[in-house]
This record gives C-alpha cells, sequence and structure tokens, in this order.
C-alpha cells in the first residue's frame, strides 16, 4: 500500500513540475510590446507599438473559429508549408470578429479575423512569403487599446461578460470604442483555467484616457 501511495505521488508531483514547466515556457514567449497609459483593478488603457501579424478569415462561432484559424497559422510559423526557417511563436493569439455583432451572438455566418502577432524582429520586407494564399502578412499601426485581463477558459459567456465590464467603464469615461473587441487568448488548451490569461481588448482614440 505504501508503494502504491509513493507512486501515485510520484507521478502527482511530476505532473505538477512538467505543467510549471510550461506555464513557464508560454510565459517566456515574446508579447507584444506596450506602455501602461492607466490601470484600473484588472482594467488598463495601453499604448501599443506597431506590429506585424500573420492573419487568416475564418467564419462561424467564435471557438470555431479561432481553432479553424490557428493550423494554417501554425504551418506558416513552423515552416511546414514553405521552405526556410522556422518562425517563433509569440502569444497571445487574437482575433476579431469582421462586424458588429456581440460574442454571444455571432453564429456560422459570422466572419473573424484570427491573427498570430509575429516577433518583433521581423517586418514584412523580412518575413518569407506564405505558400497559403489562405494567410496574410499585415502591418498593424501603433494603438491606443482599453484593456481587461481575466483568467479561466474563455468561453463565450465569461468573455461576454468581461466586455460587458470593460465597455461599462469605458462609458462612464466617455470613452469611445474604434471597431470591433479583439479576444487575446495567452495560453494552450492544455493548461488550466486558473493559470490561463485572456484579455478583451478595444481600440480608442489616443486622446482618451491619462
Amino acid at each position: 500500500m505504501k508503494t502504491l501511495t509513493f507512486i501515485v505521488l510520484g507521478i502527482a508531483i511530476i505532473c505538477v513540475v512538467v505543467m510549471a514547466a510550461w506555464v513557464l515556457y508560454m510565459r517566456s514567449l515574446e508579447q507584444p510590446k506596450y506602455t501602461v497609459v492607466e490601470k484600473d483593478g484588472d482594467i488598463e488603457i495601453r499604448d501599443y507599438v506597431a506590429m506585424t501579424v500573420a492573419e487568416v478569415k475564418r467564419t462561424g462561432d467564435r471557438d470555431k473559429a479561432v481553432r479553424s484559424g490557428f493550423r494554417p497559422l501554425a504551418n506558416y510559423i513552423f515552416a511546414q508549408e514553405r521552405a526556410g526557417k522556422k518562425i517563433a511563436m509569440t502569444a497571445p493569439v487574437t482575433q476579431q470578429i469582421a462586424s458588429e455583432l456581440t460574442v454571444t451572438e455571432a453564429d456560422d455566418s459570422a466572419e473573424w479575423n484570427v491573427r498570430f502577432i509575429l516577433p518583433s524582429a521581423y517586418n514584412l520586407k523580412s518575413l518569407p512569403e506564405p505558400v497559403n494564399d489562405d494567410v496574410q502578412l499585415k502591418e498593424i499601426p501603433a494603438s491606443r487599446k482599453a484593456v481587461i485581463r481575466f483568467s479561466g477558459r474563455a468561453n463565450d459567456k465569461l468573455i461576454a461578460r468581461q466586455q460587458g465590464q470593460l465597455v461599462e467603464w469605458m462609458q462612464s469615461r466617455g470613452i469611445e470604442a474604434i471597431g470591433s473587441p479583439i479576444y487575446a487568448y495567452y495560453e494552450d488548451p492544455f493548461t488550466p483555467g486558473f493559470l490561463r490569461r485572456n484579455e478583451v481588448l478595444i481600440d480608442i482614440t489616443k486622446s482618451s484616457g491619462s
């Protein structure tokens, strides 16, 4: 009995160590550079530098779209469908609905832009051309965004609640949104919900915030 207990305990410790190492690895990935302009609890106003992204368009509900978009983007950065070196993975993966629908209203006809943010060492000229015409390389200009950060498994209900809090906060300060919200996922699907970092980001004018 003692032997079995030690074996189970040993397996549990190994699992915890592996999970901790994986979480640390995911958090070591390059992330977009920004400056915090204002902070109020889990909400921030941030100024982001310009960034280069690889993007695909997908239709469907939010979860279906981001899962469908991930594979061609991963094939591009890991050189699965092209010659040349691999491109380092970054965080987060983002998606943005290409309409005025809310996340809970999106159905199988909704169109989404799913994006990988590429390492800052690259620009449009230095990046290898995608072989898959589905993948587009784009330059996203510098921007100011209102952001709410939260943990958990990012289902539609949780995202809608967090988005509602962010919009309410913006309205209380007279801050207007520019375009539709962006949803950002920093960890992979295997990371436990309480360790995940998710965000809703909304573009705002440079004059907004402190």
